[in-house]
C-alpha cells in the first residue's frame, strides 16, 4: 500500500504544479500593466483593453489545463465561463450563453447519430463489411478507415462524419484482441480518424462551415467570387496528399503492435452473417440520418434552404429517434457530457477573444512582423498564425481575424490574394494540437485510447508536416494548377 502511495506522489505533485501554472499565467497577464497597441500597416491602432487582456489570461489558463488535463476537460470549460463572469471580462449572461451555442448543439446531435448507429447495429454491419474488403493487415485496416472518413467529409460535415465513423472504429478495435486497453494501433486509429476528418473536410464546401464563411470575407475584401468548383479544384490534391501523409506518419510513430490479425477476415464474415438481414429499425434510422444529411448538403446548392440553421436540421433527427423509440431515456443519460462541455468552453473562449478584440490584437501584432518579408515567408506566417489560433478558437474566427489584415498587407509584398485564402483554409481545417480545435478531436478522445497530452505530443510533428505541405502547395501544386501566387507589388 505504501508503494502505491509513493508511486502516486509524483503524479499528484505534477498535477498541482500545472494547476498552479495555469492560475499563475492568468493572474500575471490579467493584473499586468497596459500592453502597447497593435498598429497595422495603414497606421490604425488596435488597443488591448482590460477585457481583452482578461480574455488572453483565460485563454492561457484554459490551454495549460487542457494540455496537461489537470481536471476533466469539461471542468476546464466551466472555469472559462466562471472566470469571465467573476473577473468582469464578459457578462455572465453572455459568457454562459455560448455554452448552448448552435454549434455546440450541432455536436450534440452528431454524437446522438453516432449512438444510433451503434444501438441499431448499423455500425457493426458496416465495420464487418469493410473488414471483409480490406483484409487482415493492420496497415490496410488503418488506411481503409482513413480513406472512408476522408471521403465522407466531401459530402457531409466532418463533425457528423466523425460521430458516424467513431462507433465503426470501436467495432473494428474490438476485434484487435486487446479489449479496451490503450495500444499504439488504438491511438493511431482514433487520433488518425480525427486528423483525416479535417484533411478531407477542406476539399469541398460541404465538409465544414469555414469554407463558405472564408470565401464570403474574401469576396467582400477582394471583390472576387470563389466558386464551389474552384475550392475542390485547388484543394483536392492537397487534402488527399495529407490523408496519405498522415497514414504514413502514424505507421511510423505508432506502428501497430500486430502486423496482421489472423483470421480477421473470416471472423468478420461470420459476425456479419450472424447479424442476419437488415432490420426495420436499422432501415428507419438510416432513412432519418441520411435524410438529414441530404437536406444539409442541399443547402449549398438551394438558396431557399440556406436560411435553415444546420443545428436545427440535425436536431430533428434527435427528436425523431426518441419519438420513434429508437432511443430512450437511458441513451440520453449516456451522452458524453464531458465532450459537450469541452466544446461549450471552446465556443465561450473563442467568442471572448473575438468580442474583446484580443484575437484581432494578436493577429495584427503577428502579421505586421512579416510586412517586409519575402512573399513565401509572408504566406507561411499567415498559415502558421491561423493554424495555432484554430486550435484555440473557432476556425471561422481564426480566418476572420487574419484574412482582413493579411489581404491589406499582401499587395505591398506582391502576394496574390488567392494563395492567402487557400493556405489559410488548409490549416484552419486541421487543428492537430488541442482537443478543442475541432469536434472530431473530442469525439476521438472519448475512445479513452489517448490523453490530451498525447494528442498534443503527436500533433506537434503532424502540424509540422501540415506546414510543409502548405509550403509545397504554395510553391509547386497551386502554380501548376494555374493559381497566381504573386502579383506586381503595390506602390
Amino acid at each position: 500500500m505504501s508503494a502505491d502511495v509513493k508511486a502516486s506522489g509524483p503524479k499528484i505533485s505534477s498535477r498541482i504544479i500545472f494547476i498552479l501554472l495555469g492560475v499563475a499565467l492568468f493572474l500575471v497577464v490579467y493584473y499586468s500593466p497596459s500592453w502597447p497597441d497593435a498598429i497595422d500597416p495603414m497606421g490604425k491602432h488596435f488597443p488591448l483593453t482590460r477585457e481583452g487582456k482578461g480574455a488572453l489570461a483565460v485563454f492561457l489558463l484554459a490551454g495549460t489545463w487542457w494540455v496537461f488535463e489537470v481536471v476533466p476537460i469539461g471542468v476546464t470549460s466551466l472555469a472559462i465561463g466562471v472566470l469571465q463572469a467573476l473577473f468582469l471580462i464578459r457578462p455572465a449572461s453572455v459568457a454562459f450563453k455560448d455554452f448552448m451555442d448552435p454549434s455546440v448543439l450541432f455536436i450534440f446531435g452528431s454524437i446522438v447519430i453516432g449512438m444510433v448507429f451503434t444501438k441499431t447495429g448499423l455500425t457493426k454491419r458496416l465495420a464487418y463489411r469493410m473488414l471483409m474488403v480490406v483484409g487482415e493487415k493492420t496497415s490496410m485496416i488503418m488506411l481503409g478507415t482513413f480513406v472512408v472518413t476522408a471521403a465522407l467529409t466531401h459530402i457531409m460535415a466532418h463533425t457528423a462524419v466523425a460521430a458516424t465513423v467513431y462507433p465503426l472504429l470501436l467495432a473494428i478495435y474490438a476485434l484487435y484482441g486487446e479489449g479496451n486497453k490503450p495500444t499504439k494501433f488504438g491511438k493511431a486509429l482514433f487520433i488518425g480518424m480525427a486528423y483525416v476528418a479535417g484533411a478531407g473536410s477542406i476539399i469541398t464546401l460541404l465538409g465544414a462551415a469555414r469554407g463558405a464563411v472564408a470565401i464570403g470575407f474574401y469576396k467582400e475584401i477582394v471583390g472576387t467570387e470563389i466558386t464551389f468548383f474552384q475550392i475542390t479544384y485547388y484543394m483536392f490534391l492537397v487534402g488527399w496528399l495529407m490523408v496519405f501523409v498522415l497514414w504514413g506518419f502514424f505507421m511510423l510513430v505508432l506502428r501497430p503492435e500486430k502486423k496482421t490479425i489472423p483470421g480477421l477476415k473470416e471472423r468478420a464474415r461470420e459476425l456479419n452473417a450472424e447479424l442476419g438481414s437488415i432490420t426495420s429499425q436499422e432501415k428507419l434510422a438510416a432513412v432519418i440520418i441520411f435524410g438529414v444529411i441530404f437536406i444539409m448538403s442541399l443547402q449549398s446548392f438551394v438558396p431557399e434552404l440556406k436560411v435553415l440553421n444546420k443545428a436545427a436540421i440535425l436536431l430533428v433527427s434527435t427528436i425523431l429517434f426518441f419519438i420513434l423509440r429508437i432511443l430512450d431515456i437511458e441513451d440520453l443519460e449516456n451522452i458524453p457530457w464531458n465532450i459537450i462541455l469541452l466544446f461549450s468552453g471552446a465556443m465561450s473562449i473563442g467568442f471572448c477573444l473575438w468580442e474583446t478584440e484580443a484575437a484581432k490584437w494578436l493577429a495584427v501584432n503577428w502579421l505586421v512582423m512579416f510586412q517586409k518579408a519575402n512573399w513565401f515567408v509572408f504566406v507561411m506566417g499567415i498559415a502558421f498564425f491561423v493554424m495555432i489560433m484554430t486550435n484555440f478558437i473557432m476556425n471561422v474566427a481564426a480566418i476572420a481575424i487574419s484574412l482582413p489584415v493579411a489581404l491589406v498587407i499582401a499587395p505591398y509584398l506582391g502576394v496574390a490574394p488567392q494563395v492567402i485564402l487557400f493556405s489559410s483554409l488548409v490549416v484552419a481545417g486541421m487543428p492537430f494540437l488541442l482537443l478543442v480545435g475541432a469536434a472530431p478531436n473530442a469525439i476521438a478522445y472519448d475512445s479513452k485510447q489517448f490523453s490530451s497530452g498525447e494528442f498534443f505530443m503527436y500533433g506537434v510533428p503532424a502540424s509540422i508536416l501540415l506546414m510543409l505541405l502548405v509550403g509545397f502547395a504554395a510553391l509547386v501544386i497551386w502554380p501548376l494548377l494555374g493559381m497566381p501566387v504573386t502579383v506586381t507589388a503595390a506602390g
